[in-house]
């Protein structure tokens, strides 16, 4: 539906904004449907309606209302209705009427929907628990955080991926454990493959409603989900009966309890900075308040996708942190991601963190996000947004993807042939350090603000990055051997860094899609995790694995206070391209020092070691002579493209 901005719109900007406009209609209530005893209670905040109308329904797509009932206008714009009935499992959506214009909605604060999140639908939630819910509890804190992304759909849809085929590609997958490639019973797969990696955390690419795409058509549809349509709701095209809304809830809760079970907290990937459209349950609900609007009243674009969640303003607010607190609560998530967190007021996410530090305990449900937006946007003036100008007025336990690191390391984002230390851009020994202290002290406050990583679902995976600049022949399938050197390099600087670690999928294995840059809608063949590739290049993989298990041992690099920089002692340049480290490594490990050696120049360097006798723990052929260390002294050969970890005790 296309929106005409009206001198009265803006007028009504001027009026949402205000204070005066919070005092009269900032609503604490609980919102949504719930069941009471005796019957089931609806609210809705609709301040700017003139009449309010539900309509119950048998089905959750189709057919004509079973009946309708005026709700009551109460205090705060607040609108209520009790039914003497229990409806758990009955469809339902409102007719709001805003100057005399009647629009069709469903609920925002819905916690279950019917087919493609038309119509909004009754829920007991008790009787979604699955067995043994009440006492699912995740692992306890890791000493290190290692995230790793994964869609839903395309972590399983491989064939080879020996998951049942009605459940690749949904929640259930989550839940399969036995599964191996191509069933042979040797090679683990999904879940049993990550339980052996060394990630503590799984990230789950958008799980709420969204509307890019169609829960009852084909199958092999894909998109990332950067389109949100109900907050509060798991996305049915990842559930096996997408047309009954309490098996989404359900099959979401399973995976959650099986990852758990696993040994893996679950972060959950948010978008609260805007919906799939301006025409949105909110939107219909209460035209204009949920959204920023520039000057002249069109709506804000800094998402880069028609249109700004209003987070300044306090319903807004009420309603992000309420989904983010239902999210922990009834799903039992530990962390939250958040998409464009530049777009998202700094005192919100401060309100967030301090909310769930006093239900759960400090730290415990983790916060993280992107310190960036695509574009401006119009936020009310003196707003502090949540990009790196605000990341140091954030708290220290909100975390921000550092694509400094990124960038140093494998090269800009600007074209795909950039350059970064590892595929010949050069080394600079400053820049690597501040990489290796998380920037902290710089861009923030401590590596526990920082999230070290080389690629993410979106932009080139950092394999097909190295081939479009290390190889002229593009052949991203194929395991080129400068390639994967340069992998290990890249790998080896940000499993040292400080700061909490995030892997894409299948990064650990040479995940290709074939050089393509943005594939939020591409087909499933590219965007599926290829097992079969996991495999073939186990070797790389098992050097992942490796640094990860030799890092968790590693003080130093774990410290995440404000005193973790000082740990690195000294930073030298003993050639071109070539930097070495020297770090604090005091705490509950061997080595009280550690000697960290980069050459990403094409010959070899000689080392003068610092004095004493050292331990080789890791080189670039092997991430785990830690295993059975061999002593070195005096001068070492560190060859080209590839890393050194030393310890000393």
């Amino acid at each position: 539906m296309e929106q005409r901005v009206s001198t009265n719109q803006i007028c009504m900007k001027d009026w949402f904004d205000s204070p005066a406009f919070q005092r009269a209609y900032h609503c604490d209530a609980a919102l949504g449907a719930f069941l009471a005893p005796g019957g089931t209670v609806f609210r809705l905040w609709a301040p700017t309606a003139e009449r309010v109308v539900l309509r119950l329904f048998q089905e959750g797509t189709g057919g004509a209302p079973r009946q309708e009932l005026g709700l009551t206008r109460e205090e705060k714009g607040l609108w209520t209705l009790r039914v003497p009935e229990n409806l758990d499992g009955v469809y339902y959506d409102y007719l709001v009427t805003v100057d005399g214009v009647t629009r069709r909605t469903a609920d925002p604060y819905a916690r279950a929907c019917g087919l493609n999140g038309n119509r909004s639908m009754v829920i007991n939630l008790a009787r979604t628990d699955p067995e043994g819910w009440e006492a699912d509890v995740p692992p306890p804190l890791p000493p290190e955080t290692v995230i790793y992304e994964i869609h839903v759909k395309d972590f399983s849809w491989d064939t080879a991926s020996g998951v049942k085929p009605q459940w690749r590609g949904k929640f259930k997958a989550l839940t399969q454990t036995g599964t191996t490639l191509n069933g042979d019973g040797v090679h683990p797969t999904c879940l049993d493959y990550l339980k052996t990696l060394g990630v503590t955390h799984v990230q789950l690419m958008p799980s709420f409603d969204y509307g890019s795409v169609d829960e009852g058509g084909d199958p092999e549809q894909f998109n990332w989900g950067y389109d949100p349509v109900n907050y509060n709701v798991p996305e049915g095209s990842y559930a096996t009966d997408p047309r009954d809304g309490a098996v989404r809830v359900r099959e979401l809760k399973e995976a959650v309890q099986a990852l758990h079970r696993a040994g893996l907290r679950v972060i959950m990937d948010v978008v609260y900075n805007h919906t799939y459209h301006l025409d949105s349950w909110l939107w219909r609900t209460v035209p204009w308040y949920y959204y920023r609007q520039n000057e002249d009243g069109p709506p804000s674009a800094g998402s880069g996708c028609g249109n700004d969640l209003a987070t300044e303003r306090s319903m807004c607010a009420k309603y992000i942190l309420d989904s983010v607190l239902y999210w922990a609560e009834e799903y039992h998530i530990d962390g939250f991601r958040f998409d464009l967190m530049g777009l998202l007021d700094v005192e919100l996410m401060n309100r967030i963190r301090a909310t769930l530090d006093s239900r759960y305990g400090r730290g415990e449900k983790m916060m993280l996000g992107e310190p960036w937006s695509a574009g401006g946007t119009a936020a009310r003036p003196g707003t502090v947004l949540g990009d790196w100008s605000g990341v140091r007025r954030m708290d220290g336990h909100i975390a921000v993807f550092c694509d400094a690191t990124r960038d140093a390391v494998k090269g800009g984002l600007s074209r795909p042939d950039a350059r970064g230390f590892v595929n010949g851009g050069g080394l600079d020994a400053e820049k690597l350090a501040c990489c290796l202290r998380g920037w902290a002290g710089r861009n923030t406050l401590a590596p526990s603000q920082t999230v070290s990583y080389l690629s993410a679902h979106d932009d080139w995976t950092l394999w097909d990055r190295l081939v479009l600049t290390l190889d002229r022949a593009r052949r991203f399938d194929a395991l080129t051997p400068e390639v994967l050197r340069a992998n290990r390099l890249a790998a080896a600087i940000n499993l040292t860094c400080q700061g909490s670690l995030f892997l894409l999928s299948g990064e650990e294995f040479g995940r290709t899609k074939q050089g393509v840059r943005n594939t939020y809608n591409a087909p499933l063949s590219l965007n599926r995790l290829d097992w079969n590739r996991a495999w073939e290049n186990r070797a790389l993989a098992d050097y992942y694995r490796g640094l990860l298990a030799l890092r968790k041992q590693l003080p130093g690099l774990c410290d995440k206070s404000t005193l973790a920089a000082a740990r690195l002692l000294r930073v030298a340049a003993p050639a071109r391209d070539c930097a070495a480290v020297l770090l604090d490594n005091s705490g509950d490990s061997p080595w009280r020092r550690l000697f960290l050696a980069y050459n990403a120049g094409e010959t070899k360097v000689s080392l003068d070691l610092p004095e004493g006798s050292w331990d080789l723990l890791a080189d670039g052929d092997s991430s785990t002579r830690w295993q059975s260390p061999t002593e070195a002294t005096g001068p070492v050969t560190l060859p080209p493209v590839s890393a050194l970890i030393l310890g000393q005790k």
